[in-house]
């Protein structure tokens, strides 16, 4: 599984952006998708995660009511929908999926990740 993010930018305080990540490869043993991030000098968070047919969402607490991810498993695309953003929204932003086939149970992937930086 390939995993490409896109639609970072800089942004002022108060505006919005949104994330895109695309898979490629083998899609169809894609479970769960999530997208995290990572400031500088800081270990890298969860932001949000969804569930494989998208019915279940969680939040850090950080980004409740402001950030809403989503997926569409037709287009193999997972988005992250960023309003009301704050300087200390700045990081770079990485996709992560789980796969899981029964040969080799679950597995990690991860995108190349996409810089967001929100100035005040």
């Amino acid at each position: 599984v390939q995993l490409v993010e896109s639609g970072g930018g800089l942004v002022q305080a108060g505006g919005s952006l949104r994330l895109s990540c695309a898979a490629s490869g083998s899609t169809f043993s894609i479970n769960a998708m999530g997208w995290y991030r990572q400031a500088p000098g800081k270990q890298r968070e969860l932001v949000a995660a969804i569930t494989s047919g998208g019915g279940n969402t969680n939040y850090a607490d950080s980004v409740k009511g402001r950030f809403t991810i989503s997926r569409d498993n037709a287009k193999n695309t997972m988005y992250l929908q960023m309003n009301s953003l704050k300087p200390e929204d700045t990081a770079v932003y990485y996709c992560h999926a789980e796969t899981y086939t029964a040969a080799r149970g679950p597995v990690p992937y991860w995108g190349q990740g996409t810089q967001v930086t929100v100035s005040s």
